[in-house]
């Protein structure tokens, strides 16, 4: 495994911002680390990448428990926080060269990691002229100088316009897969995981609430039917159509009816409301998406 996760808690004062939290994720894998705000993710990333330690359990990272060998942790792992630290009055090529003297790397090597992050045209501008994107680019391009296995990114794209989005999402996703590297990918968008993600865990207040494959999600999708009727009727007897797996009353004669079919169910929605004389009012489909999946999981948990 290129990370381990094992119980690992982070208890800071009375609040316990990880409980008991294990994953595992193998070599060339790209998963996405979803959360609300204050989920734990963060602080999940800065365990790994050895800058604060669990209050218990053990994290192992290329081979590397974080606490016993965390230099050789800090060799494995490109980390790219949150808050891109740059110092903007530096040249591209001249900071990226300063932070490669501390690894021991050749000029050369850093020409080979700018050209890699799309960085040869910006390279000879100070950092603080650059846009969002091309500094989240000078981000990424440090994190990549010591050649690392694994890279841990702190929502990377955040701030970033539509057409930054996809040269970085592009980029993050040329690195792992084929690229060879361990990516975990902290973001608050949806479609960013879709777009470059293989598999997702999705965490809520401390804990775990989901850990699947992407591939997995997709052909587990449910499909939800939202009608209205012109009275009600007892949820039990929607429940005996076929396919049918819950249904919810949010109020009045409206109902959520959740189908675990591709199939397209509004026909025998229409069947049942005319063999128990009901009017439709209005009727929409919808197939759940990751999206809509966070919003189901974080939602119950803080119930």
């Amino acid at each position: 495994m290129s990370i381990a996760v094992k119980n690992i808690t982070k208890i800071y004062g009375n609040q316990k911002a990880l409980n008991n939290v294990s994953f595992d994720i193998t070599s060339g894998e790209i998963v996405g680390f979803l959360g609300p705000n204050g989920a734990g993710k963060s602080t999940m990333m800065k365990i790994l990448t050895t800058f604060i330690p669990s209050t218990e359990g053990i994290a192992i990272v290329n081979g590397f428990e974080v606490t016993t060998s965390a230099k050789d942790v800090q060799k494995s792992v490109g980390y790219l926080p949150e808050h891109n630290p740059l110092y903007t009055d530096m040249y591209v090529k001249e900071y990226l060269q300063f932070n490669a003297a501390i690894y021991g790397i050749s000029k050369k090597e850093v020409e080979k990691v700018i050209d890699q992050t799309g960085l040869t045209p910006e390279a000879g501008k100070k950092i603080k002229q650059l846009s969002k994107g091309y500094r989240q680019r000078v981000g990424l391009a440090n994190a990549l100088l010591h050649d690392p296995q694994i890279l841990i990114l702190d929502e990377p794209t955040t701030g970033l316009d539509p057409n930054q989005l996809i040269e970085i999402r592009s980029l993050i996703k040329g690195l792992g897969g084929k690229g060879g590297k361990t990516i975990l990918l902290s973001t608050h968008i949806m479609q960013e995981v879709e777009a470059i993600c293989d598999r997702v865990i999705i965490i809520n207040k401390g804990e775990i609430v989901l850990d699947k494959t992407l591939e997995s999600l997709a052909k587990n999708k449910q499909q939800i039917i939202e009608v209205e009727f012109d009275y009600r009727i007892e949820e039990v007897a929607i429940q005996k159509l076929q396919y049918v797996s819950k249904v919810e009353n949010p109020g009045g004669f409206v109902y959520h009816i959740h189908c675990d079919t591709e199939n397209d169910m509004r026909g025998n929605i229409f069947d049942f409301a005319h063999d128990n004389g009901l009017k439709i009012l209005q009727l929409h489909q919808k197939n759940t998406t990751l999206e809509n999946l966070f919003i189901e999981l974080t939602s119950q948990s803080q119930k």
